[in-house]
């Protein structure tokens, strides 16, 4: 993406602002499914970034979905039910039996416990309808249930007669550098497999699984090969007992690339000997997975107000600590960031924020304006999807 079209957005509407690459988007699940084949459907963790769900339908399977509200947003996008995967650790019985009875067996539930397994047996049986779920497997955390808790339930399954039991799904994380991780993570679920047929009798039509790849956000962490990773991950998938379904849920890996963050610089000062950046934006919005009290690069674009030079102005490069516009001491994004002649007036365009940033932010603090949100493809230009909003009726009172 070129640097007029960033100067484009700040000269027509301002900043901040998000801009996602929906080109960019298609290409990355197309060198997924490229790599993995036919045998793996793919399903969009839509936590990681909800604004690309209709941009994402007929591209990947399904749409892992963890509260009403993603559902809603799911609804407003209009997905097909057949297509969304309900989990997160808490369901409440309302929500379920409001599912149930709009949708019956349409939709795919995670178990998450044996009371989360009796609420969808009521609430399915209550509307006289099968509904099929996943026994999530937990990593060690609040999430899912143990090993042999879930082929408990197996042993038991005919005691949940409304509950079609398609088979398991696990996800133990982000950032995963090492395969070696994901093939003896791989190979726990096998045998789990494998132990469930011989034990329980049970066949497992499904395995969801999430890899939990790994994204290079900052410039000293080096480029990943993509292709070698899903390759090895095919090769992985290949060796297992299992001959069912697999179903990789991603959210990260396809949505990062994708994303930018356009944020102005409004001041240049200098306290104590540091040089600071003020920008209009901040913490609020741009939020990293590893970055570590600002000390890391993310991979960035400095992009001068215009292309014109001043002829008597020497190129110098000087290193910035760049602060967003809380007020507060922890609104740094990054410390010794090396701008070109910084100027007021300039941006700064943070890359690889196409997954949470956009909502993971701490949005409400301090009452700051929503950022602007942008979709671009070479066919269509740009798009704008959200204006930037004022967050302070959330912050006041109503009578």
């Amino acid at each position: 993406m070129d640097r007029e079209l960033w100067r484009e957005i700040s000269n027509l509407y301002g900043t901040p602002a998000y801009v996602f690459d929906l080109d960019q988007l298609k290409e990355r699940i197309s060198l997924i499914r490229t790599k993995l084949g036919e045998k793996v459907e793919l399903c969009y963790a839509m936590k990681a970034n909800p604004f690309l769900v209709e941009a994402l339908q007929g591209y990947v399977d399904r749409f892992e979905v963890c509260s009403p509200g993603e559902y809603r947003i799911c609804e407003k996008r209009k997905i097909p039910m057949e297509q969304i995967v309900l989990s997160g650790v808490y369901k409440s019985r309302k929500d379920i039996a409001d599912m149930i009875c709009r949708h019956r067996e349409r939709g795919t539930y995670t178990i998450e416990s044996l009371s989360h397994l009796e609420k969808l047996e009521e609430c399915a049986a209550r509307e006289d309808t099968v509904i099929r779920a996943l026994i999530r497997i937990t990593s060690g955390n609040q999430f899912g249930l143990d090993r042999e808790d879930a082929l408990q339930i197996l042993d038991k399954r005919e005691e949940f007669p409304h509950v079609q039991f398609l088979g398991f799904q696990h996800y133990s994380g982000t950032q995963k550098k090492k395969m070696e991780k994901l093939k003896k993570e791989l190979s726990f679920l096998d045998q789990l497999i494998r132990e469930a047929e011989e034990r329980n009798g049970f066949h497992t039509a499904v395995l969801e699984y999430g890899p939990g790849f790994y994204v290079p956000y900052f410039l000293s962490d080096g480029e990943t090969d993509d292709n070698e990773m899903l390759q090895e991950l095919q090769n992985y998938l290949d060796e297992m007992w299992f001959s069912g379904k697999v179903v990789l849920e991603m959210g990260r890996f396809i949505a990062a690339y994708c994303g930018y963050y356009l944020t102005r610089i409004v001041d240049k000062k200098e306290n104590h000997g540091q040089k600071y950046c003020i920008v209009d934006g901040g913490i609020h919005h741009l939020s990293y997975y590893g970055q570590t009290m600002a000390m890391k690069i993310p991979h960035f674009e400095n992009v001068a107000k215009t292309d014109g030079k001043d002829k008597n102005c020497e190129e110098i490069s000087e290193s910035y600590t760049v602060c967003g516009s809380l007020c507060t001491v922890n609104d740094v994004l990054v410390k010794n960031l090396p701008l070109q002649n910084a100027r007021v007036g300039d941006m700064i365009v943070f890359e690889r924020v196409g997954a949470y940033s956009v909502t993971e932010g701490i949005y409400l603090f301090l009452s700051r304006d929503l950022p602007f949100i942008f979709f671009y493809t070479k066919k269509g230009g740009l798009l704008l999807v959200r204006r930037n909003q004022h967050v302070d009726v959330w912050n006041t009172w109503e009578i």
